[in-house]
């Protein structure tokens, strides 16, 4: 007579998958957040899959089955970042897609982690060119399509002229705002984001 009873889900659970091992998620995850933190502590150069591992709570096995190396993890935490991208605002007005575009720039740039991690990978992107490569996606590749949809839209409603520089667009609108956050250090006080806003507007509208 044939057993037609259904498996016990816990004697499945306990059964190892065929092929490779099913990486935990969870772990994942702490991984990559344990990686950020050792960055902003203490850099790329002295960075250590021994120091993420603890920071992590893991062992080194849990990295290294993940990432061969401190490099190949760095440049997947980048382009992860990358392929989250920056949200396209759609205000209806130059000004209000400018200042959008400020909000989201200033808080990520005003967090302890990003403010610390980004100037050293720009640093280590001289001595590394996968870095370099993979921080121009992150930072400027996915941000010149954002502002090139704000541009475009500008022109479209008749608030610039035809041809107006995405480029140009880009530096006026992020460029104050890094050199104030990441470079001086500086704070930002009130009003600062729309005088910045209104400041590009009127740059972009006289330059073109």
């Amino acid at each position: 007579m044939t057993n037609s009873a259904a498996p016990d889900p816990a004697e499945t659970q306990r059964r190892a998958p065929a092929g490779a091992a099913v990486l935990r998620s969870d772990v994942t995850e702490a991984i990559r957040a344990a990686v950020f933190e050792e960055l902003a502590a203490v850099g790329f150069a002295r960075m250590s899959i021994e120091g993420i591992a603890r920071r992590a709570g893991v062992g080194k096995t849990a990295v290294y089955r993940r990432w061969k190396s401190k490099l190949s993890l760095v440049l997947d935490l980048v382009s992860a970042f990358a392929e989250q991208g920056l949200p396209v605002p759609h205000t209806g007005s130059l000004h209000g897609d400018i200042r959008a575009l400020l909000a989201v720039a200033s808080l990520a740039l005003r967090h302890p982690v990003a403010s610390q991690v980004i100037p050293d990978l720009l640093v280590e992107s001289m001595r590394h060119p996968e870095i370099a490569d993979a921080i121009k996606e992150a930072l400027l590749d996915g941000q010149k399509g954002v502002a090139a949809v704000v541009v475009r839209e500008a022109v479209e409603r008749g608030e610039l002229p035809a041809g107006a520089d995405p480029d140009r667009a880009l530096d006026l609108i992020v460029g104050p705002l890094y050199w104030r956050l990441v470079v001086v250090r500086g704070g930002l006080p009130k009003g600062y984001l729309d005088d910045l806003a209104t400041s590009a507007v009127a740059a972009l509208k006289a330059t073109g």
